[in-house]
């Protein structure tokens, strides 16, 4: 049986998208292509969708989903950051407006082989691209202690980074850590049960940040943010969903910055000044999905939608 992912925050990307006739957008995190496929059947004036994942699977299951707008889409297995080059390629200089979707798929999640699950068994792989030279196998037997730690606490803010990096370079002296499973009981083990998290799974926080460094997934964003903001035509709308806090800091002061009239540096920090804002915020707080919508899919709970336009 197919998997299908739920698209979050569905009715707001749709109206604060802002799509108009003979428009040109970007869908840069495609998935599955639920976004994408609202997007073509309530604006049918709409000149072109380009379309990217570096998901070879989302891709596949994207184009039968959009098969009846084949026409006017142009998917491309490609990550965010290669917009510049793809509109290269499709000899445009522009796009009318941009989402990007930072969250992981239901067909990601439940496909055990893909490795990104703490709770089904799996090889440690958590590549978003399967082509990626670096897989989660890789990361977690030869990183350092130090390293571990600090990917626990850059990429998951895991009050327990310490131990669980300690826990996993002592279990590895024996043998890798091969698979999902053994890597989220050893997390479990390592977190003292009187601290073990209500409302999520233990190893939650240590997989996402074992997934981020894999797919540098924080770098990536903050690229595609500002290139993104670059290639937007004049009134273009940029629709940004993230899933948890680290994401949606830095959504929220690349584009806070960028409108008060500054540009980041390579290291994001200091800030140099440009004569004017780039861009001005559309929505002043994050879009949530409202109970009903959590309900339906209790994976958009955390899920922020922040909008900004061109000027």
């Amino acid at each position: 049986m197919e998997i299908v992912h739920t698209p979050v925050l569905l009715a707001q990307v749709v109206e604060y998208l802002n799509c108009h006739a003979n428009g040109i957008y970007l869908d840069a995190t495609l998935g599955s292509g639920g976004h994408a496929f609202t997007i073509l059947k309530n604006n049918p004036e709409i000149k072109a969708l380009i379309a990217l994942d570096c998901d070879e699977d989302a891709i596949t299951q994207a184009q039968k989903r959009l098969q009846p707008f084949l026409h006017k889409t142009h998917i491309f297995q490609e990550n965010f950051i290669n917009i510049r080059t793809i509109l290269k390629r499709l000899k445009l200089t522009e796009v009318n407006g941009i989402l990007l979707d930072l969250g992981v798929s239901s067909q990601q999640l439940e496909d055990p082989t893909r490795g990104f699950s703490f709770r089904l068994k799996g090889p440690l792989d958590m590549r978003m691209n399967r082509k990626l030279p670096t897989t989660a196998f890789d990361l977690v037997n030869t990183s350092s202690f130090s390293q571990l730690k600090q990917i626990l606490i850059n990429n998951g803010e895991e009050r327990f980074a310490s131990q669980i990096a300690r826990a996993i370079v002592n279990s590895r002296k024996k043998t890798p850590l091969s698979d999902t499973l053994k890597l989220s009981n050893l997390v479990i083990s390592a977190i003292p049960r009187k601290h073990h998290p209500r409302k999520i799974h233990p190893a939650t926080k240590t997989f996402q940040a074992i997934r981020i460094a894999v797919n540098n997934e924080l770098e990536n964003l903050k690229r595609a943010i500002e290139e993104g903001i670059d290639l937007l035509a004049p009134k273009g709308r940029f629709c940004i969903i993230s899933f948890h806090s680290i994401e949606d800091r830095i959504v929220k002061h690349l584009l806070r910055n960028l409108s008060k009239g500054y540009s980041p540096s390579e290291k994001i920090l200091p800030w140099s000044r440009t004569e004017q804002g780039k861009i001005k915020i559309i929505t002043t707080k994050p879009l949530s999905p409202g109970p009903e919508e959590v309900i339906k899919n209790p994976r958009a709970r955390s899920a922020k939608l922040r909008v900004a336009e061109k000027l």
